[in-house]
């Protein structure tokens, strides 16, 4: 891209609200899927442009807001924003590179949220993820969304158009990457198509009114009808999706249980309950080809190898669709309210999004299961066929976008309800 054609691409953008797919509700959305944030949370908006997230991160989440951007005129217009909002001592501006964070303000550790709406592209995905987490705390969340295939058959027209400007895979493709990297994933939205339209109909409104005699515009004005046209005529091939990231904890080591792992197992949930029924019902399910899901039985090693924590996904119904059901969920007493327990359980839904399943049940502490992103199953329209407490029995819908199904839950035979 030469210089003229590079200042023409920013004169089309300058003043426009987004630089890319996006809305309010869709930032909403993605902040309260990365969890429970401290009161005054320390986030790291990169490739910030305007400012549209930043904006609504200081006023809504109370956040101080360091915003990264490279071309001066976004941050500026962000500067004013924050100013006539009565936001400017809560958004900190920096010219800088997302791809080269060095500097005491980006030093290890430093933030609560990374967020990057629209932007991890120039970095690559994968590096991203990979990069990013040494910026975050304990217990930080990273926030990325990257345009994706949402079809397994994309045409020439849309193939041709995305090979040539970036490197789509399918939702789980980076999904799987951002487990690889050691991130644990939160959640997965893909965004609205009512998302694009906030972000095209200004540009096409800009492109229509730009001066094509301007050093660089019809080079950027092509491209720009191009990536217009392209959307209307294949749009319902990709989209944009956001990751809701959270590094997981070193201190555990998850993997999937071995035929060497069952004594350990049972005796880690005969341990963790008053009563031996849970290690049974363990044994039973491992000899019901129904329920039993290879690969969906985790365990969590302590520093010496031994199995500290142990969470198990088996197949059940809701009417006559698929589902899965969290349980047991079991941690050795000499490692309880130390973290494996969380870490078993997050990779083990991991594994579950990574085999494509999409509804995850679970009947249990209505304080403890939230915070995997659990929420009350009758909001789904989902209930046992027994009686418990609302609160206690809760879905965490892993795929928004298949149907969530309703009706009665179909445990397998072995849970004896």
């Amino acid at each position: 891209m030469t210089e003229h054609t590079y200042n023409a691409f920013f004169a089309l953008h300058d003043g426009l609200p987004r630089q890319s797919p996006g809305s309010d509700s869709t930032t909403r959305r993605l902040l309260s899927l990365a969890g429970p944030l401290p009161s005054r949370p320390r986030v790291l908006d990169l490739g910030c442009g305007p400012g549209r997230a930043s904006l609504l991160l200081a006023a809504e989440a109370g956040a101080e807001v360091t915003a990264v951007d490279l071309h001066q005129p976004f941050l500026d217009e962000l500067t004013a924003a924050a100013g006539a909002r009565g936001l400017g001592e809560r958004i900190r501006a920096v010219r800088a590179d997302m791809t080269d964070l060095t500097g005491p303000e980006f030093a290890d550790g430093s933030f609560d949220l990374v967020w990057a709406e629209g932007s991890a592209y120039f970095a690559g995905f994968d590096s991203a993820v990979r990069d990013w987490q040494r910026l975050l705390a304990p217990g930080g969340s990273m926030v990325v969304t990257e345009c994706v295939w949402t079809t397994d058959s994309p045409s020439a027209g849309a193939r041709d158009f995305w090979d040539r400007n970036a490197s789509l895979r399918p939702v789980a493709g980076n999904t799987a990457a951002a487990v690889e990297a050691g991130c644990h994933v939160l959640g997965v939205l893909v965004q609205p198509d009512s998302d694009w339209d906030e972000y095209y109909v200004p540009l096409a409104g800009r492109a229509a009114t730009a001066d094509p005699s301007a050093p660089g515009m019809p080079e950027a004005l092509a491209a720009t009808h191009e990536e217009l046209e392209v959307r209307r005529l294949h749009g319902a091939e990709y989209g944009y999706a956001g990751y809701v990231l959270r590094p997981s904890d070193p201190r555990w080591r998850t993997r999937p249980e071995t035929t060497a792992d069952h004594e350990a197992v049972r005796g880690v949930v005969a341990a963790a309950f008053p009563a031996r029924d849970e290690a049974d019902l363990v044994d039973a399910l491992r000899t019901d080809p129904g329920a039993w899901l290879p690969g969906l039985s985790y365990v969590a090693e302590a520093p010496d190898g031994s199995v500290a924590a142990h969470a198990l996904l088996t197949r059940c119904r809701v009417g006559d669709a698929p589902a899965l059901a969290l349980a047991p969920v079991a941690t050795a007493p000499g490692h309880q309210r130390g973290g494996a327990g969380r870490a078993v359980v997050r990779a083990v839904l991991d594994a579950a999004r990574l085999r494509g399943e999409s509804l995850v049940l679970v009947l249990g502490h209505a304080e403890y299961y939230p915070a995997f992103g659990f929420t009350p199953a009758s909001r789904f329209g989902i209930r046992p066929g027994f009686k418990v407490p609302d609160e206690a029995m809760m879905a965490l819908v892993l795929d928004d976008s298949a149907p969530v199904p309703k009706g009665t839950i179909h445990y397998p035979e072995a849970f004896g309800v």
